[in-house]
């Protein structure tokens, strides 16, 4: 790297090398269970310090990581020997009220962005987690508190400007670049770097936020009220089922504080008494909760709600599943291997989100997200502090996944697969859409420079090793 500045003419942004005092504080990402040593970071501040990075890894056949949130639960902003190219310095959003859009930058978080388009009482499908950025889980489909309502965030993303491995700076929307576009909205960091996002933003001011649940002695039978109210939920309203230990947060009761329960989280974007009556028949289904509260809640405070449970700091493995379904043999595995946690890995969560509404009417080609019909999302996400042996926790996350296969709809979602789940289990999460998006990356990245990622092969090295299953 002696030279890099010079080597790096034309770049505006800031270059961090091993040595410098900064150095340490900018390779860490939210996940520290990630701990890796790139050869240099490097700070952009516009599409054109991207593309000089860009260039530079090329011509030197350096491996590029790409961060904007660095949120990744993979970990995939940083790598061992890489050049970082960090975007988390882009952080302007430019709101249109009366084109209800948003020009966003890749740097900003799901909190940033939201405080932007709420100054006009709008909002896109965003991350639950504040601290999200909203490029990667933009790029991976984009799962949250509104996407029954209104879609996936790819599914409101309507044009991005892209940075691809030979320099070139794109506009992709559906008439310039489809094909490119298309692959963007669901196929992970493979095509590129975008540089800004514009998406279709939906008027909302707040919701009706509700949470009900149960000491761990009855969590079967929140999973199946669960199952059995997910079937008639209309689409503005939001589900989360979670197996979890319950935070110190204001709206938890005090004895149950640290303990492990089983709660749904959900949000009726509507009136008072119409959240009212979407609800009842899910208290008649589970009498005597241990919390019961129902609250209007700016759009705001919804999107922040799980930054009360403490994550930061802490080392973290995902793993996920699409079902189809939720019967009583998933329902009882689910319930035992939560209870595990509650001795081997008391921060661990198991989440069920209920899919549908605005999601399924898109079809699953219509853009690279193939899961369409799932009707579950299974979220596992294991937590432990440092000094533990990581390998009981992530034996742990992988068995959730088991318990529950027999339901499964094929595949993971691909913002919550971990770094060791590659090969046949990358290829399933892009479902039937894999081979498509093997072609367009051949058309745009045929060297796979961009491989720091749920990685897609070019069709040409895909075709050689052989078709990839859709389950």
């Amino acid at each position: 790297m002696i030279g890099v500045v010079d080597e790096l003419a034309g770049f505006t942004g800031d270059l961090i090398t091993r040595g410098d005092e900064r150095y340490d504080g900018a390779r860490r990402v939210w996940n520290a269970a990630v701990d890796r040593y790139p050869a240099l970071i490097a700070r952009a501040r516009c599409t054109a310090d991207a593309v000089a990075v860009i260039q530079f890894a090329r011509e030197r056949d350096l491996p590029l990581s790409v961060r904007g949130g660095g949120h990744s639960a993979a970990g995939f902003a940083v790598a061992d020997d890489a050049v970082m190219l960090d975007l988390s310095a882009m952080k302007e959003a430019v709101v249109d009220p009366a084109e209800r859009t948003v020009l966003a930058a890749p740097g900003l978080r799901w909190d940033e962005l939201d405080a932007a388009s709420q100054a006009h009482g709008l909002a896109v499908t965003g991350g639950v987690v504040g601290s999200t950025g909203i490029a990667g889980l933009t790029l991976g489909g984009g799962i949250g508190w509104l996407d029954r309502l209104a879609g996936l965030t790819c599914d409101n993303l309507l044009s991005a400007e892209v940075v691809t491995a030979d320099g070139q700076v794109l506009h992709a929307d559906s008439a310039e670049h489809p094909d490119l576009f298309w692959a963007l909205r669901g196929g992970g960091g493979n095509f590129g770097v975008v540089t800004s996002f514009r998406y279709r933003l939906h008027p909302v001011t707040g919701a009706h936020f509700a949470i009900v649940g149960c000491a761990f002695d009855r969590a079967a039978d929140v999973l199946r009220a669960y199952a059995a109210f997910s079937q008639q939920a209309p689409d503005q309203l939001t589900l989360y089922a979670s197996l979890t230990t319950a935070p110190q947060a204001p709206f938890i009761p005090e004895s149950l504080r640290g303990q492990r329960v089983a709660v749904l989280l959900m949000a009726y974007f509507g009136t008072a008494d119409e959240a009212q009556r979407v609800l009842a028949p899910l208290r008649a289904m589970l009498p005597c909760p241990a919390v019961d509260m129902t609250v209007p809640m700016p759009y705001q405070q919804v999107q922040q709600v799980s930054d009360a449970i403490p994550g930061n700091g802490l080392h973290h493995y995902y793993t996920a599943e699409w079902l189809s379904d939720l019967d009583d043999r998933a329902i009882e595995g689910l319930v035992t291997v939560a209870m595990a946690a509650a001795e081997l890995s008391p921060r661990s969560v198991i989440s069920i989100k209920r899919m549908g509404g605005a999601v399924a009417q898109v079809p699953a080609d219509g853009t690279a997200f193939w899961y369409r019909n799932a009707a579950h999302n299974l979220d596992i996400h294991a937590q432990w502090v440092p000094g533990e042996d990581p390998a009981s926790h992530l034996a742990w996350a992988r068995r959730v996944r088991e318990v529950a296969g027999h339901a499964s709809a094929g595949g993971g979602y691909v913002n919550f697969i971990g770094a060791d789940q590659g090969g046949q289990r990358v290829r399933s999460a892009y479902g039937g859409n894999y081979g498509r998006l093997a072609e367009v990356k051949a058309a745009y990245d045929p060297g796979n420079f961009f491989r720091i990622n749920h990685n897609i092969e070019p069709a040409h090295t895909f075709q050689r090793s052989g078709p990839p299953g859709a389950g």
